[in-house]
Formats: structure tokens, C-alpha cells, sequence
């Protein structure tokens, strides 16, 4: 394996990677990343998403963690989830 594909591929696929998503609070929020992470992780469970409230109840943060199974997967989810209009931030 090449130096760059190893730098890449830092992950062994498959794992249990934790996303972190947050936006303003909005009662559209978890079920709009709901929709996105299963159309990129079908086996996700909804109800192991985690739900956390900022201090002052403006944003929310939602974990998401799926069963990634390759960088394309991973890639693609991150692309589509932090191009969504409520989310701000994803880590």
C-alpha cells in the first residue's frame, strides 16, 4: 500500500464511527439528519441518536454512530449532511 493510500485509510472498514452534527434548534433538525445518515448508512438505528440541547437552547447536537464502511461512505455523508440548510457544524 502507498504512503498516501495508508494516510487515507487511517480507519479499518468496517467500524463504529460517531458522527456529531449540529444546527439550531429546530423541530426539523434530527429527522432531516435522520433521512440523510440512513440514505448513506441503511443498518443505522434511529433511536441510538443522541440528542443534546446548548445551554442557552439555541443549537442542538445531535451523535449519530453508524457502521462506516469505507472513506467514500464517510466522504459522501459529511459532504451532504454539512451542505444541509440547518446543519452548521459536523465533526
Amino acid at each position: 500500500m502507498s504512503e498516501t493510500q495508508q494516510q487515507e485509510t487511517l480507519l479499518e472498514f468496517p467500524c463504529a464511527f460517531p458522527l456529531k452534527i449540529m444546527g439550531l434548534a429546530n423541530d426539523l433538525l434530527a429527522q432531516a439528519v435522520l433521512d440523510l445518515v440512513l440514505r448513506h448508512a441503511p443498518d443505522f438505528d434511529g433511536a441510538t441518536m443522541e440528542m443534546r440541547a446548548s445551554s442557552g437552547g439555541k443549537y442542538v447536537s445531535l451523535t449519530c454512530t453508524i457502521n462506516a464502511t469505507s472513506k467514500q461512505q464517510l466522504d459522501a455523508l459529511y459532504r451532504e449532511l454539512t451542505s444541509h440548510p440547518l446543519v452548521k457544524v459536523v465533526l
